[in-house]
């Protein structure tokens, strides 16, 4: 099916994709005139360290600037099987960045029509990535009483014999909650019953504050269905770089292979020697950035406990605080204008993460803390004038 438009006629999985919330708030942001703290999206403010800006040099200048195979280098992905359980290199295909790793397995193992398990609050790339691979997205809405937690009967129970696969998000974007190992046990027992895959995307692993971080596939029954999403962009500060992976069973691996090559090739070979000099290099630099994320969460959450009529569930990962503003008019996309247009502070609505999310907003720490500090203000000045 496909639809007119003046231009000519576009398909309807491409009409029926919708802009990201958090975009609309970041286009917002742009076209408005004034000093404004930005926490709205999901960016580390550091810059790259810089021993792995100089091996992207290195390999710049030493002439590293072809295609590599369509799966990457070899030293790279025996890096990435080596930091993660449970993989080996020929599990591993190097994307450009965790979205085509998301996208890559979309298109590998969702059949038009077949059902994607989304519990949500979520991110929500995965509702359009599911369409435009032609699956239908199913939202599961964890328990707001329990901070939203995974509730593995919940999310069972909307499984069925169209399901495909089952994505889940440790730590979570937009709750910071780190998922209980046992509840993705459970999850992904399940999916394998019903020949479907757990996608895992970890691409906040390495900022857990509480709980287990683990990956996914390294303790699950059966491994062979898990796909897991990384990248390099939040724990190595390099979202520019656009580095991320696929890895799974090489089986499938060899699938998604097929589809890379007709579509990026590879991943930019600069980038590639630059996310094996972050995997395999000092970890001072990114233990000095987790150090920070840890002391903004800590001040994000005693700032919110402290101003009435707002609260939310503490992070125990990423660098989000998802803020229960309900008390506040209007739904939470109107929230988040006012809060730009009159107090400076643009955040992320939390509609924008699914029908769960209404009534709540997603405040980044991924900023300095005394921006963070002034971003604070204004939402308590906003929570004070409102109520």
């Amino acid at each position: 099916m496909t639809t007119p438009t003046p231009e000519g006629r576009i398909t309807e999985r491409v009409a029926s994709a919708e802009r990201s919330a958090i975009r609309v708030m970041f286009d917002m942001a742009e076209a408005h005139d004034g000093d404004l703290v930005r926490l709205e999206v999901g960016e580390p403010d550091f810059d790259t360290p810089d021993h792995i800006v100089d091996a992207a040099v290195e390999a710049a200048r030493g002439g590293e600037t072809h295609y590599t195979s369509n799966a990457g280098m070899p030293a790279l992905r025996e890096a990435i099987a080596a930091e993660s359980e449970a993989l080996t290199p020929a599990g591993v295909v190097v994307t450009t960045g965790g979205m085509e790793a998301l996208h890559l397995a979309m298109l590998t193992v969702v059949d038009p029509g077949s059902e994607v398990v989304i519990p949500a609050p979520a991110w929500p790339n995965y509702r359009t990535q599911t369409r435009l691979a032609g699956g239908v997205p199913i939202e599961v809405a964890l328990p707001e009483a329990e901070g939203f937690a995974l509730d593995p009967a919940t999310v069972i129970d909307a499984m069925d014999e169209e399901t495909a696969a089952v994505v889940l998000t440790s730590p979570s974007n937009p709750t910071g909650r780190v998922f209980d190992p046992e509840a993705i046990r459970q999850v992904a027992t399940a999916a394998a019953e019903y020949d479907a895959y757990v996608i895992a995307d970890e691409v906040y692993r390495g900022l857990v504050y509480e709980g287990a971080d683990r990956a996914v596939a390294s303790y699950v029954d059966d491994p062979n269905r898990v796909l897991t999403v990384d990248s390099c962009s939040k724990r190595y500060a390099m979202t520019g770089w656009r580095l991320g992976w696929l890895a799974g069973p090489p089986g499938v691996l060899d699938e998604v292979a097929k589809v890379h090559e007709v579509t990026t090739a590879c991943a930019s070979s600069v980038a590639q020697h630059a996310a094996l000099a972050a995997i395999t290099g000092t970890e001072e630099s990114t233990r000095a950035m987790y150090d920070a994320f840890a002391e903004r969460r800590e001040y994000v959450v005693d700032r919110i406990a402290s101003i009435p009529a707002i609260s939310a569930v503490p992070p125990e990962g990423a660098f989000y605080a998802f803020v229960d503003v309900s008390a506040l008019p209007g739904d939470t996309l109107s929230i988040a204008k006012r809060l730009l247009r009159e107090y400076g502070v643009v955040t992320a609505p939390g509609n924008g993460f699914g029908e769960a999310g209404a009534g709540y907003l997603r405040v980044s720490f991924a900023n300095d803390l005394e921006r963070i500090e002034v971003g604070f203000d204004g939402i308590e000045a906003m929570v004070r004038e409102e109520t």
